[in-house]
């Protein structure tokens, strides 16, 4: 992956970071204060099996966006809307783009397709395997496989056409075997049978993609298209911190998984949740009712990176600050029943060990396979560690 930011040359923006911990923490007070006067009702089941067209409908929108944790329809119409509003601002150049979506390749619309075809056959080709009371990871391709082929072979139908069916045929049943058979019998949370898939499949496809004649590596620079992306507008001429670019960064990073690293896109997904929590505070997170914490922790959890690491982004230009935010943050939050304890430790530690993990798993990767490898990678090693000693730690009484 590879964004335009121009990260910081100067000390890192601690008053920045401090307004939106504080400011995190307020919306955490917010949430709580109204959760009462909100409707709640859990959902009738796990999954649309044996229902009818509309729940299928409403479980692949909230497909698109699992890999927050949210599994909304609300979140993934904003998720999705924002997205085609900020390519459409990339391809005009319009100030008000934020960070260029999907890296400024121009590969968007292509990443979507294949994405979401990828998405589409996961459900026909594993849905015989869930039931009314049984949850399958069928979003896994729509994250992993089918959008970073497109990113690493370029633009094209066959392209597409061979990201969405590697995805579909490699990760899933993949991510299905390990929840089956490792994480349910050790009692840990399903994201590590999710990311596991998403690896063990793309290490797989990336081989695959070798020996496919018309996967043509390093592919032709997108028509009408600069090879490399422009600066951020506002980046001041010594490549100092452009203003709100701390805040900007880490909302930037809500939308990461999906490819996008963009400011809008992110807006609608997260927006999306909110929503979607206003309408039914058990709808989003899966019925955990702890919506409200898993929100705050992943905002924490991204300004933190970002704030810890902004003089990475500076030397790499892209650094993988998303990592625990869709990952050990958000899962610690479910598994623990959330809480300020559970919050602030794994957004810390989250935040401190997820990026470079990954960062060294991804330079070691040969060429024409995509570093979200390492990403994913790093998810599955952080969020199998910390979990267990969060729950040791709240068995001993000590959180």
């Amino acid at each position: 992956m590879a964004t335009e930011v121009i990260a910081p040359r100067r000390s890192r923006p601690a008053t920045q970071l401090l307004l939106l911990c504080g400011g995190a923490v307020l919306l955490n007070l917010a949430m709580k204060a109204v959760e009462d006067d909100l409707p709640g009702e859990a959902a009738d089941a796990a999954s649309p099996a044996g229902r009818g067209l509309g729940e299928w409908v409403v479980w692949v929108l909230g497909d698109t966006n699992e890999a927050q944790f949210y599994k909304s329809s609300l979140a993934g119409v904003g998720l999705l809307v924002f997205g085609a509003g900020a390519y459409y601002a990339t391809r005009r150049r319009l100030r008000a783009r934020g960070f260029d979506i999907s890296y400024g390749t121009g590969l968007w619309p292509w990443l979507l397709g294949a994405s979401g075809l990828g998405l589409l056959l996961s459900n026909l080709l594993w849905g015989w395997t869930l039931a009314p009371d049984v949850w399958q990871p069928t979003f896994v391709p729509f994250v992993s496989v089918a959008p970073a082929v497109v990113l690493v072979y370029g633009a094209g139908l066959r392209v597409a056409l061979t990201a969405a069916g590697l995805g579909a045929v490699l990760t899933t049943p993949v991510s299905i075997l390990v929840i089956k058979h490792f994480c349910q019998p050790l009692d840990l949370p399903g994201v590590i049978g999710n990311v596991t898939g998403m690896w063990v499949g793309a290490l797989l496809a990336f081989l695959i993609c070798r020996a496919l004649p018309w996967m043509a590596f390093p592919p032709p620079a997108p028509d009408g298209l600069a090879t490399e992306p422009d600066p951020v507008p506002d980046a001041a001429p010594d490549g100092a911190l452009p203003k709100g670019w701390l805040a900007r960064r880490a909302l930037a990073d809500f939308s990461e998984a999906q490819f996008y690293g963009n400011e809008w896109a992110s807006l609608g997904l997260v927006g999306g949740a909110v929503l979607a929590w206003t309408i039914n505070t058990l709808g989003p997170a899966y019925g955990s009712g702890v919506f409200p914490d898993l929100l705050t922790a992943q905002i924490l959890t991204a300004v933190l990176g970002v704030w810890l690491y902004a003089d990475e982004w500076r030397r790499h230009g892209w650094y993988p600050t998303f990592v625990p935010v869709v990952s050990f943050a958000p899962a610690a939050v479910i598994a623990l029943d959330g809480g300020w304890p559970v919050i602030l430790l794994a957004s810390v530690s989250g935040a401190a060990a997820g990026a470079p993990l990954a960062r060294a798993i991804a330079v070691r990767l040969p060429a024409d396979f995509h570093p979200f490898i390492g990403s994913v990678m790093s998810m599955t090693v952080i969020t199998t560690i910390g979990v267990p000693v969060l729950k040791l730690l709240d068995s001993a009484g000590l959180i």
